[in-house]
């Protein structure tokens, strides 16, 4: 008998210790979790639904996590940056993807978005590299990060426009790909000026 109790204990133990390793998910894996429990083809009598498709949510949760993580940036080039071209670039980062994400948040909360309340794994690790450079090696680094976030967001914004199902989302996306083209040539400039 003490031998079987003594297995339930190191069994408990075991269970225990297994769920305390287990990865927490970032803001946006949660946000895209709370809004699959909310899809309307799911759950829809518990929750109320989502006004979109389960890939406008998802959309919609990695233009959110984009945003945050280029204002974010940009605030940190503003205090970590002493080339002019570069300032310039960041206050229009911190500028207009806070506009863009008031303007996404507004959708969201019509639609019954959850949105992420703080940027991902990946771009926190990107911002946490980033802040352990000075001069140069910053400026380098945030340039060769803003051309490559703004490729990807750029083809975020286009897949949407063309693909989305809900006008609203669509009609962000199609206002919002003008503007990160408007970014990434404006820093593409940047990066081959440092050459």
């Amino acid at each position: 008998m003490k031998k079987i109790s003594y297995m339930f204990v190191v069994a408990i133990a075991a269970l225990t210790i297994g769920g305390c390793n287990s990865q927490p998910k970032d803001a946006t894996q949660s946000a895209d979790s709370l809004n699959k429990t909310k899809d309307t083809t799911t759950n829809a009598a518990a929750t109320g639904g989502i006004a979109v498709t389960s890939d406008d949510a998802k959309f919609a949760t990695k233009a959110a996590d984009g945003g945050m993580a280029e204002v974010a940036l940009g605030k940190l080039a503003l205090t970590k940056t002493t080339n002019p071209q570069i300032k310039d670039f960041a206050q229009m980062m911190v500028t207009d993807h806070s506009k863009a994400n008031n303007e996404l948040d507004s959708i969201a909360k019509a639609k019954n978005i959850t949105l992420p309340t703080a940027v991902s794994a990946e771009h926190q690790k990107k911002m946490d590299d980033l802040s352990q450079k000075t001069g140069t090696d910053f400026d380098k680094a945030y340039v060769d990060a803003m051309v490559e976030g703004h490729k990807k967001t750029l083809t975020l914004m286009q897949d949407e426009a063309k693909n989305g199902k809900d006008a609203d989302l669509i009609a962000f996306a199609s206002k919002t790909a003008v503007t990160v083209q408007t970014h990434l040539d404006a820093i593409n400039k940047i990066h081959d000026s440092m050459k």
